[in-house]
């Protein structure tokens, strides 16, 4: 059994035991249950679920696990024939949650 969840804005594949990274969740400490009921498309064997937008009664049971940046990517600014050359870094922060159950 697997689902389709909106989690801060972007939809994710989930199934029960998979870790995933999302969009970091600043209110929310390791260790913290999750219930997101954003739920909306529900596969379970040869049966489909598919809500408009959202299944009513279904939900998926989350885990905090860590809160972790993701790599530095470097973005050059230039501006020809003016001697201007600029580099700018970032890293995007995430939070990794572990999927207890689809219900």
């Amino acid at each position: 059994m697997f689902a389709i969840v909106e989690i801060a804005g972007k939809q994710y594949k989930v199934k029960k035991g998979d870790v995933v990274e999302v969009d970091k969740l600043s209110e929310n400490k390791e260790g913290d249950k999750l219930k997101v009921e954003k739920v909306l498309v529900k596969f379970e064997g040869d049966k489909t679920e598919i809500g408009s937008p959202y299944l009513a009664g279904s939900y998926v049971d989350l885990v905090v696990k860590a809160h972790t940046c993701g790599e530095k990517q470097r973005f050059n600014k230039f501006k020809r024939r003016k001697r201007y050359v600029r580099t700018i870094g970032h890293r995007q922060e995430y939070t990794k949650v572990e999927v207890v159950g689809v219900k």
